[in-house]
């Protein structure tokens, strides 16, 4: 049977993925491809809507992105937000020009006043605010089109073709500040688009099992195990699709941090696949020795586990595919096609540009972390492994800003273990959805007794986020950010200076590398 799919077209805008999780969460299938898929693959995968994105360019500009204007011969719905409804006014016979000084210029939550006869707001508020974030303007909208919400300044906050089933709007509905964003969404597709609702994670996860068994067949496979989220949730997965064909190789890049390689083996071992630890901490020390530029140790540490994984499937006879804990974010931020590269993970943009595996197998690619969790739990997996902290592939590597060493991965897992040990004890561990330290490569002067000392400055990082594409600092409570930092300096040799990150994401990422 065919799978209800959406399409969210890319154009470059920083919320799309956003955009993506809203309709999921409407029990709607859907897939984020660039802007410029050519017309043939988008009409085999037989969508039921269309969603074109935000974007930083300006539609009337030589080199803006701009799709086949064959989408709007498909014969389907389309939504147009920001970027995506000026497109589609250009393209269908309107005027797009940029906006004069304060006239239909918006940025930011904004009052917003909605024809409610239309199907996108049919049932909601007349009123209501929306977030903008435009410098342009149609001056023009399209024959066919009516005016479907204004502001303020601007006449044509939101278009409708309803005989058509085109629809645009000038502002975000997938971001929270736009109050009834959510709503509106859920109408394109389930008013508009008339879709069913069917997908969710237990059909998800039927299906990533057959396929994955399908595509393995008597083949053999290695998971690259990390002890993580993503990796646990696919070492469940596999060793439903195949059996005792899967062997989870976990790589002891010594990089993780206190305790861990032996919490990992503890849980793994245990359980019904063939585990199999291999020390290689040296070896991975060596090949980072004197580097500082973090994409560089990305991609050492990318291309050294492929070659320990080479290796190891050497010693295990024939091995065909590779697996990993692969998940959506870590595809969005390593960058495709157009796309900007926000930095290169591991498993993806990492990985060098010969595998000696007949192929990678990533049976969590299309789905966001807390799909995964959700997964994970489909799966059988107990609560404790479904919501542990989550920890980058190249680990403490990318938590050391400048050059690893020894003293210095010793001084960062410390310090780590206090924070971690710090927040369990006043019962606030599940407050942030993410929480580490970061030893920056800043040093500067302190006083320690009587003595004057030189050393490093420790970064405290705490978000809270539900997708890990957008994050706000967590705002933990004062006293214990103290009882930490005088700690950390009083018992972690090499540091002197304790710091809190305040930053959200974006205009930041959750790690600082």
């Amino acid at each position: 049977m065919q799978k209800e799919t959406v399409v969210v077209l890319d154009f470059g805008g920083q919320y799309n993925q956003l955009i993506a999780r809203r309709v999921r969460e409407c029990g709607v299938y859907c897939e984020v491809k660039p802007y410029n898929t050519p017309l043939g693959e988008l009409r085999a995968m037989r969508p039921i809507g269309l969603i074109l994105t935000g974007g930083p360019g300006s539609v009337y500009e030589e080199r803006a992105p701009k799709a086949d204007p064959g989408i709007f011969e498909l014969g389907v719905p389309v939504l147009g937000i920001c970027y995506g409804c000026q497109l589609m006014a250009q393209y269908l016979g309107g005027s797009v020009v940029p906006a004069e000084e304060d006239t239909a210029r918006e940025y930011g939550r904004t009052d917003t006043r909605f024809d409610t006869s239309c199907a996108l707001f049919a049932g909601l508020p007349a009123e209501s605010v929306t977030w903008m974030s435009h410098g342009d303007y149609m001056e023009r909208v399209p024959d066919g089109f009516v005016n479907a919400a204004h502001t303020a300044v601007c006449p044509n906050a939101a278009i409708a073709d309803e005989a058509r089933g085109f629809f645009g709007v000038q502002f975000h509905p997938e971001v929270n500040h736009t109050e009834y964003g959510r709503e509106m969404l859920r109408s394109f597709l389930y008013n508009v688009c008339r879709a069913s609702g069917s997908w969710s994670m237990g059909s998800y996860k039927a299906e990533a099992i057959e396929s994955v068994r399908r595509r393995v067949g008597e083949g053999r496979v290695l998971l690259a195990l990390s002890g993580g989220v993503d990796s646990s949730v696919a070492a469940a997965l596999l060793s439903e699709a195949v059996g005792d064909k899967l062997t989870a190789v976990f790589v002891d890049h010594g990089l993780l941090r206190k305790g861990e390689a032996d919490e990992v083996e503890r849980v793994f071992s245990g359980r019904s696949l063939n585990f199999v630890r291999v020390d290689a901490r040296q070896r991975f020390l060596v090949k980072l020795a004197g580097v500082t530029e973090p994409e560089r140790k990305r991609r050492i540490i990318g291309e050294e586990f492929i070659r320990v994984f080479e290796a190891e499937a050497k010693k295990l006879g024939r091995v065909d595919f590779l697996a990993q804990g692969t998940i959506y974010p870590d595809v969005i931020e390593s960058g495709a096609g157009d796309a900007a590269v926000i930095k290169s993970h591991h498993n993806v943009g990492g990985l060098p540009d010969y595998v000696d595996f007949r192929e990678i197998i990533e049976p969590l690619r299309m789905l966001f972390k807390d799909e995964v969790r959700e997964l994970g739990r489909e799966l059988g997996l107990p609560e404790s492994l479904v919501m542990r902290q989550p920890f980058p592939g190249p680990g403490l590597a990318i938590r050391i800003i400048g050059d690893v060493t020894e003293d210095k991965l010793h001084s960062l897992r410390e310090a780590d273990a206090i924070f971690r040990a710090e927040l369990a004890a006043s019962g606030l561990e599940t407050m942030p959805d993410q929480y580490f330290a970061v030893l920056t490569n800043t040093r500067s002067v302190g006083v320690m007794g009587d003595g004057r000392t030189y050393d490093y400055t420790l970064a405290l990082r705490a978000v809270q986020t539900s997708d890990f594409m957008t994050a706000d600092f967590s705002r933990l409570p004062w006293e214990l950010i103290d009882r930490v930092s005088t700690r950390i300096v009083n018992e972690v040799k090499g540091i002197n200076r304790v710091v809190y990150d305040v930053t959200s994401k974006p205009p930041a990422t959750i790690e600082w590398e």
